[in-house]
């Protein structure tokens, strides 16, 4: 298979299994109900981080509804059993044998069910807590929708979740090799394929376009949609690219965006990483999936997460 043919089969955080059930949001009686069913499950969240156990795989550690923190309840779904799973903030209690983690050390490592919630709940968490007054009044918000909108308490606006979509693209050329780069405030062994935010009345082709050509000087054709994932780190959906450019034009990094950048074989990849001047991306990212596809399989050196 071709690094342009089908989709991405594995992505860390696009892998939720549960019915998000969206037309229980406003069923108060059926929230009421399910909130009291000692078979919830309660996913405290603090910081983007929750509680996780290792024995004898990395998993979600739930509490009852009983034992979860006072304050605001966000519905994340209802799996295949019946069971209903809430999200709520607060203090992480004590659990015997777990401890905290976030999206970023366990991601890739959980099951499906297990990623899907958490990233769910980590992107509820930051937006909640960025949104607590109105945009247009100032006023403050209230939790509605069990936990999927904030209605200002002034003006009655509504107000949703944000998410801001970003393209990640990876750039071959005709001998196929593939086009990495550093940012200026990365490390000097870090290495990924370019990236950007949609702008306002942007397509997502003319995003990876637009893109590629501020940070590196060169245009791009035959732009394929590969795959998305959420990236709630904070508030992202990334949405994965393939297209190709003109390997023999020079390289023209924009200094305040690209640190170096290069064209590299597999052979070359393989050899800057076990030489250690590359560290290899862990799975969780989509960037790591696209050089992965790129590459035929797993890199060397590849960590876990």
């Amino acid at each position: 298979m071709t690094v342009t043919e089908g989709p991405l089969e594995w992505l860390a955080l696009a892998r939720g299994t549960l019915d998000r059930v969206a037309l229980k949001r406003r069923d108060d009686a059926w929230l009421a109900a399910a909130w009291a069913d000692p078979a919830t499950r309660v996913l405290v969240v603090q910081d983007g981080r929750t509680l996780v156990t290792y024995t004898p795989e990395p998993a979600l550690a739930f509490v009852a509804p009983a034992q979860a923190p006072d304050g605001d309840r966000w519905l994340l779904g209802v799996d295949d059993a019946g069971t209903a799973y809430f999200g709520v903030p607060g203090e992480l209690p004590a659990l015997d044998g777990a401890e905290p983690a976030g999206l970023r050390r366990v991601g890739a490592l959980l099951a499906d069910r297990d990623a899907g919630l958490l990233t769910h709940a980590v992107a509820l968490e930051h937006w909640h807590g960025t949104n607590r007054f109105c945009p247009r009044c100032g006023a403050e918000t209230r939790v509605t929708s069990a936990g999927h909108v904030r209605v200002c308490s002034q003006d009655g606006s509504q107000h949703f979740p944000r998410v801001d979509p970003a393209v990640i693209m990876l750039v071959t050329d005709a001998d196929d090799r593939i086009l990495l780069a550093r940012g200026p405030q990365w490390p000097a062994d870090r290495r990924s394929i370019l990236a950007g935010f949609v702008e306002p009345g942007e397509s997502l082709e003319q995003t990876v376009a637009r893109e590629v050509e501020e940070e590196v000087g060169l245009a791009v054709r035959d732009v394929r949609y590969l795959g998305s994932q959420p990236w709630p780190l904070p508030q992202s959906l990334m949405l994965g690219f393939t297209a190709t450019a003109d390997g023999t034009l020079p390289l023209r990094p924009d200094p305040e965006e690209i640190l170096d950048a290069g064209w590299y074989t597999r052979d070359e990849l393989r050899a800057a990483i076990e030489a250690e001047e590359i560290v290899a991306p862990g799975p969780l990212s989509i960037a790591a999936q696209l050089i992965m596809r790129w590459y035929g399989g797993e890199l060397p050196r590849m960590p876990a997460f």
